[in-house]
């Protein structure tokens, strides 16, 4: 019965927040105050916080403390035009985007980004590093890549505007399609969950993209690692 005391603990945690005793954002007790609350052990403890974790119901923020998750899965169609904000906002409840720049350089293109590019290896391309936040929690962090003849400064433009597709307006691009993806998922490596502040046994999406004009000329490409605990994705068919 002892070995099942982690079950009674995960449960008692899964009621309080599928009751509204515990709220999306609120602070989990310390793990001491757990203890005593539930007469367990501290090992029994650490599992039951571990597979709520593992399950998306709790996030673990080194540091500050674990809490309740905010809301339900958040929903991100992949078709012929993939839109961050449309995507996400109005889904019933009121989900609050937010996109910080990690990181920009011009950089010269590896193999990979130079042939979804068209570009020949080495030319300069415009690395930008940034995460997207949904309700001040990230959800996904990653890099693109465009042409720097062609973009030499997107990343300041974008920065202005906060939105992709009013940057690339100002390029004369008042259309764009989604040319390419392909997407794994794996459990995350301790790096990526500490960004995306999910437990470090949880899995993550691996997005590989590449965007084109109307006319199929690629025009940036992307590798993107989204929290699958907090995202699930829908292949859709657009007209």
């Amino acid at each position: 019965m002892l070995k099942e005391k982690w079950r009674h603990v995960r449960d008692a945690i899964a009621h309080d927040i599928s009751t509204g005793v515990l709220q999306p954002g609120d602070r989990l007790p310390t793990e001491p105050e757990l203890v005593d609350k539930y007469g367990a052990g501290r090992h029994s403890v650490r599992r039951a916080v571990a597979e709520l974790a593992r399950e998306g119901s709790l996030s673990v923020e080194q540091g500050r403390g674990t809490f309740v998750e905010s809301g339900p899965l958040l929903e991100y169609t992949i078709g012929k035009r993939t839109r961050l904000r449309r995507n996400l906002q109005g889904q019933g409840a009121e989900v609050q985007i937010a996109r910080e720049l990690l990181g920009a350089e011009i950089v010269p293109a590896r193999r990979r980004v130079a042939e979804a590019l068209n570009l020949v290896e080495g030319a300069p391309v415009v690395e930008n590093r940034r995460m997207s936040l949904a309700n001040g929690l990230p959800i996904n962090f990653g890099t693109s890549y465009h042409d720097a003849e062609r973009f030499p400064d997107f990343t300041s433009r974008s920065d202005v505007l906060g939105s992709v597709t009013d940057t690339y307006k100002t390029y004369g691009i008042d259309d764009y399609l989604r040319g390419e993806t392909t997407l794994h998922s794996r459990i995350a490596r301790p790096h990526e969950a500490k960004q995306l502040k999910q437990h470090p046994h949880t899995p993550v999406m691996v997005v590989r993209a590449i965007d084109t004009l109307v006319d199929g000329t690629p025009i940036s490409f992307k590798q993107v690692i989204w929290s699958a605990v907090r995202v699930k994705f829908t292949i859709g068919i657009e007209d």
